[in-house]
């Protein structure tokens, strides 16, 4: 092969891959990014510009005969995508996607058509449904140009629609719940722990989680389909794609898994005859967790994967060796606007209701599974609400709604009014899902994997005690300001959270999430209970923790800090002498310290305080030193005491302090834990060090809190943000006493429970031979 070739080959596959990235809601580049710069191997396309309505012109001159007329320009758009479709061929009734198109491609083929003929599509068009001839009769709507119109090819329905029906999607919908009716009849399977999985969707954020638990938690072989051109494609994918979320790729993870490279998107998810016969009587179970995640993308443009692909995975079920099929839908099929409640065996919402193509491809693959039930074959139905966070890694699905509007929430620190947030972490909803699979009672019911609710009041309370005091907001409103401050200071890992915010169809979406009741699991909660498994906790600010760093360290979120307002604060003064290093302390020195943390964060995390004030001594200066910047750490290094000493450390201040004339000085104070008789001075006598910057120290001594002023200033004297209701003040004041209190015990315990193991030590002293050995 020539080095073009080889070159060409490559950009292919990395267009592929990125495109596959963003369609399963992986980590990547976003669509905005592609649109903003030209891949690597691509070349570099003009940049469109969509219309939005008849009222904008196009730039280029629109004058050849072809743009004129639906047909011609439905083949022009066809011929121009069949160059990035694998076989070369679209026909003008056939979805981009559906054909083997990616996002990346889309993007592409915008900029390509644009670049050729001045036709300027919307990109959102393209992903809302695109099959040319529709791409054809919207350009054309929108430029206001009269056109020669051709009906569109029909497509045949189990039934006819009311005459008035002008949603095109539900002839497909129809269309695709007509296929579960031609399924095989089967029998009930052997109801016994499955010894060989198949799974789908593996290299994707939950069906990875899925995976591991599959293997920790039973002795199954999983067989995990994964989209690619050979077995070692598909199986660097897959370790790629587990590593990424910090799960294990080892050998003997590999030796209990097999990788079939195929797609699911094809009949017989792309594999050989003998393969899927030979599949059909091996498996014991088949797990359904692959779908495209977008919820820009119309309904033409998801069901292949999202319909037809679980369709094929029921086909495979019912084939050979009944087997049941465990099938991850998603609380999405409630998304109707006003719907009342979100039980496990609930009516979903009206079809007609949904708006978004991503609910609607969901609604459709339950509905149609459901169907297959009537063909003997078992369907268990397992649906998500929004995927959290790991709640010990932090990995999180970087295009999941749910981490947007976290992320969103945490940076700008504001969040919309709503009802309920249904969502639960990822290896809370891994677990039980595999327990479900593993379980053969628990086989053929629905289960609402969706955790404890969260309120408006829950959340507003959670991020207030981590420092991140929010404002509540109208939707619209909330949706305005932050669509502004995201164009203000785009975050290139919140592009998709833009598009969505902008985007008619996911708004409905979000409106619907917003306002919807909490869903309930009576099923999920007792199996739980049934098999020891752990309990459903609220998904709150302590199960977020590590997730919130990880979006800190992305870019995606903000952790509270000391330039944000102080969480909780209290004055503290400090007396005593100082003198030169080495002599004796006779100038008197007087700290009159603020002390402040930004949220228990800080705490929990870095057992540190800020610092600010002014220190008095004649030997810095005749005027007040400010502490320009001041760190407290409680119990550093764990309280370890100085080497070969007996104080343990129990408080470390290190201040940075700036003079009326501008000289720069350090001061680093201790406080000391020792095994005596006189803890409360312990509490309370600092040991300082004062020097100029970058050099020695050059005064020492030791200053002390007074007695007298120790409760009036740090218990009495707290203060908690105001913002904060009553009730949350006394809870963070009682909060910050608790734990200081706690940490201080632990490191006035030290120095005794040192000197106690001394004391109890029965080992005889060694003799002068032992000692001279």
């Amino acid at each position: 092969m020539s080095d073009e070739a080889m070159q060409v080959g490559a950009a292919d596959e990395g267009r592929r891959l990125t495109g596959e990235s963003i369609e399963r809601g992986g980590g990547g580049l976003s669509v905005a990014d592609l649109l903003a710069r030209a891949l690597p191997g691509a070349s570099a396309p003009a940049q469109p510009t969509a219309f939005d309505g008849p009222g904008d012109e196009p730039t280029a001159d629109i004058g050849a005969s072809v743009h004129t007329d639906v047909d011609q320009l439905a083949e022009a758009i066809a011929a121009a995508a069949a160059r990035y479709l694998p076989d070369g061929r679209m026909g003008p009734d056939t979805d981009f996607f559906d054909a083997g198109g990616t996002s990346v491609d889309a993007v592409e083929l915008v900029a390509a058509v644009a670049r050729e003929s001045g036709v300027e599509l919307a990109l959102d068009d393209v992903f809302a449904d695109a099959r040319p001839r529709r791409l054809a009769e919207r350009w054309l709507s929108a430029t206001g140009i009269q056109t020669v119109r051709t009906p569109p090819t029909p497509v045949p329905t189990a039934r006819a629609l009311p005459a008035d029906t002008a949603d095109e999607d539900l002839d497909l919908v129809l269309a695709d719940l007509a296929r579960a009716d031609a399924l095989p009849w089967t029998g009930p399977p052997e109801p016994a722990p499955p010894r060989r999985i198949l799974l789908t969707g593996a290299t994707g954020f939950l069906g990875g989680h899925m995976l591991l638990d599959l293997l920790r938690y039973s002795d199954a072989h999983v067989y995990c389909l994964v989209r690619a051109a050979d077995e070692e494609e598909a199986t660097s994918r897959l370790g790629t794609a587990l590593t990424s979320f910090a799960l294990p790729w080892s050998a003997e993870i590999r030796r209990r898994v097999t990788v079939l490279p195929g797609d699911l998107r094809r009949p017989r998810l792309g594999l050989s005859e003998e393969r899927w016969e030979a599949l059909a009587e091996e498996l014991d179970s088949v797990v359904s967790v692959a779908a495209a995640v977008d919820f820009l993308r119309g309904y033409a443009s998801l069901r292949q994967s999202n319909v037809i692909g679980p369709l094929t995975l029921a086909e495979l079920a019912a084939t050979g060796r009944p087997k049941p099929l465990h099938h991850i839908s998603s609380i999405a099929v409630f998304n109707q606007v006003g719907i009342v409640s979100m039980g496990e065996d609930d009516p979903l919402a009206r079809i007609d209701r949904l708006v978004a193509g991503y609910d609607r491809s969901k609604w459709a693959a339950e509905t149609a599974l459901r169907r297959a039930r009537d063909h003997g074959l078992v369907v268990t139905i397992m649906r998500p609400g929004g995927i959290g966070g790991h709640t010990k890694t932090g990995t999180y699905n970087a295009q999941d709604l749910s981490s947007g509007l976290i992320s969103a929430f945490g940076r700008f620190r504001t969040v919309p009014a709503f009802r309920y947030l249904n969502a639960a972490p990822v290896d809370w909803v891994s677990r039980v899902a595999a327990a479900v699979i593993c379980e053969p009672d628990a086989w053929g019911y629905n289960y609402n994997l969706t955790g404890v609710p969260n309120t408006l009041d829950d959340v507003v309370r959670d991020m207030g005690f981590g420092g991140m005091n929010v404002t509540v907001q109208d939707w619209d409103e909330w949706r305005a300001d932050a669509l502004a401050r995201l164009e203000a200071e785009p975050v290139p890992k919140l592009d998709f959270l833009t598009r969505v915010l902008r985007s008619p169809a996911a708004l409905k979406l979000c409106e619907a999430t917003l306002t919807g009741p909490a869903a309930t699991d009576e099923r999920t909660r007792a199996f739980v209970a049934a098999h020891d498994l752990p309990a459903a906790a609220r998904y709150d600010t302590q199960a977020q923790l590590k997730t919130f760093e990880r979006l800190a360290k992305d870019g995606l979120g903000r952790l509270p800090d000391r330039e944000d307002p102080p969480y909780l604060w209290f004055p503290e003064t400090i007396e005593g002498s100082l003198g030169s290093v080495g002599g004796p302390a006779h100038s008197r020195c007087t700290l009159s310290l603020t002390l402040s943390i930004a949220s228990m964060y800080q705490l929990v995390r870095e057992r540190r305080v800020d610092v600010r004030g002014e220190l008095f001594c004649a030997l810095l200066h005749p005027d007040p030193v400010v502490v320009e910047r001041g760190d407290l750490w409680i119990r550093p290094q764990e309280g370890i005491p100085l080497t070969h000493g007996l104080r343990h450390q129990l408080l470390l201040y290190r201040l940075r302090l700036r003079d009326a004339d501008g000289g720069r000085w350090w001061l680093e104070g201790r406080k000391f834990a020792r095994a005596r008789r006189d803890v409360w001075r312990q509490t309370r006598a600092l040991t300082v060090e004062i020097g100029r910057e970058g050099e020695p120290a050059c005064l020492a001594g030791e200053v002390v809190v007074p007695a007298d002023s120790y409760v009036r200033d740090q218990i009495d004297g707290i203060r908690v943000d105001p913002r904060l209701s009553s009730q949350e003040k006394r809870v963070a004041k009682l909060t910050w006493l608790a734990w200081f209190g706690r940490e201080v015990g632990r490191g006035l315990l030290g120095p005794f429970a040192r000197v106690g193991a001394d004391l109890l030590d029965l080992r005889r002293n060694p003799t002068l031979t032992e000692r001279t050995r």
